[in-house]
């Protein structure tokens, strides 16, 4: 069954397996004694921080291993802004950032302290200009993402860690992306990435803190990880996601090259095989192995499942895939299409043959799902040139439906009135607009939900 959610977590590489079995025998002591089990299992975390050091392009003794990723970025952004307690208390975050990062801003906002977020364009980047504007005297730290891990629009973390170096504002840099394919340019103070996401094993994370950055470490620390990661090192883990990252590093040149190719035939054939598609992200700054696109008129959810069915393995930022029912943050900061999204991100390896099949399975699936959300709209028309669309209790996809069924039933210049009370409707029906060439006049409060108002343009 072909794997196509490397995004979330890559397939364990070989090397990882054949590391961590390895050290099994020689890493179960506590590194932190003196005796000769201690020493052994003390010399394979060194050699395995050396690694990933180099890998970084950090020094060894400015990086830490914690039990996670998502730990590494909470322990990285809390220890930052203690540190920098005196310079304020303002952080800056882009709005396409992971959800690890919003949840520490969320947090830190709840604690009295301010957030300012970085809007991003309808490719999912931000611009140097922008996080140079948030910046202000009393800002403690900056964060960004290498790339993104819905779309993978790559950041350009450069530029943006010059301004804040002029600023003498730490940027913080999630690489949990990005750091397979290549280290992270730019004058960056912090980073943080975790192992699984380049095929080392599940419960390690990387945490880096520059040499001269201020940092103070929020809650009991002990003697483990310089006092930044307490808790008995899972060396064996270790040293498979050091080993793992090395050995994904020396395959990465090559592979981008494939990979890019095979996720550019994606973009290209999915518009020509399924109508009304939008295939979101920079088209050419962007990760070797995701390709994002959203379909109109269709559960997410449930395209997932045909995928599923059909032996495919993808995920999506369609609202309908959470319990929540909201939309992607991600693609509602794009302001993209969030129905029927479908992210597809190859793992290292990935055949043509599966691509290929992928895409003679796609059309079939997503008319599937198309046929089955097909039912007419209740119009009910309110006045001359105006249809009224009672949406009110149905979930997106089914209000955009409503609306492209009825649109041609008012003349060129009339509108189109949608009730919703789904709030992936304020970002699905603009989005909707922009593909189909028809004007999205706003937005009114009405009894129930919303009112969103199309005027027909062609």
């Amino acid at each position: 069954m072909p794997y196509f959610d490397a995004a979330s977590a890559a397939p364990l590489h070989p090397v990882a397996r054949q590391a961590w079995s390895a050290s099994l025998d020689e890493g179960w002591a506590d590194p932190a004694r003196l005796y000769r089990e201690g020493r052994k299992a003390r010399l394979l975390l060194d050699a395995a921080r050396e690694a990933a050091a180099e890998a970084v392009g950090c020094r060894a003794d400015e990086l830490v291993f914690t039990p996670s990723g998502t730990r590494a970025v909470h322990s990285g952004i809390q220890g930052a802004l203690a540190g920098r307690r005196r310079a304020g208390r303002h952080l800056i975050v882009s709005s396409v950032e992971h959800s690890s990062v919003l949840h520490s801003a969320e947090a830190f906002e709840a604690d009295g302290g301010t957030v300012t977020q970085v809007a991003v364009g309808r490719t999912g980047a931000v611009t140097a200009p922008a996080y140079e504007a948030a910046l202000r005297p009393d800002t403690a730290l900056a964060c960004l993402q290498s790339a993104n891990h819905e779309v993978g629009t790559v950041q350009p973390v450069a530029e943006v860690a010059e301004v804040c170096r002029a600023a003498g504002v730490p940027l913080l840099v999630d690489a949990a992306q990005s750091l397979g394919w290549g280290p992270v340019e730019g004058d960056w103070s912090l980073l943080a990435a975790s192992a699984h996401k380049w095929g080392g094993p599940p419960g390690v994370g990387l945490l880096v803190v520059r040499k001269g950055v201020r940092f103070a470490a929020q809650g009991p620390v002990d003697e483990r990880e310089s006092g930044r990661a307490p808790g008995f090192e899972n060396i064996p883990a270790i040293v498979a996601a050091a080993a793992s990252l090395r050995a994904v590093r020396a395959e990465a040149a090559q592979e981008a090259v494939r990979l890019r190719e095979l996720t550019e035939r994606i973009r290209v054939r999915v518009p020509q095989l399924v109508p009304d598609v939008e295939v979101v992200g920079d088209p050419g700054r962007r990760l070797p192995g995701i390709v994002t696109f959203s379909c109109l008129y269709v559960d997410g959810e449930a395209l997932l499942h045909e995928l599923d069915r059909a032996g495919f393995s993808v995920s999506s930022g369609s609202s309908c895939t959470s319990s929540t029912l909201t939309p992607s943050h991600v693609l509602k900061a794009m302001g993209v299409l969030s129905e029927g999204n479908v992210r597809v991100s190859l793992p290292p390896g990935t055949a043509e043959a599966d691509v290929e099949r992928f895409l003679e399975v796609l059309p079939g699936a997503v008319a599937g799902v198309r046929e089955k959300l097909g039912a007419p709209a209740p119009a009910v028309r309110a006045h001359v040139g105006e249809l009224l669309v009672d949406s009110l209790g149905k979930r997106c996809p089914i209000p955009v439906i409503e609306l492209a069924r009825v649109i041609g039933d008012v003349p060129v210049g009339g509108t189109v009135r949608v009730l919703s009370d789904d709030a992936a409707a304020r970002l699905d029906i603009p989005a909707w607009c922009e593909m189909r060439g028809q004007e999205y006049v706003g937005e009114e409060p009405a009894e129930r939900g919303t009112a969103y108002l199309v005027r027909r343009l062609s």
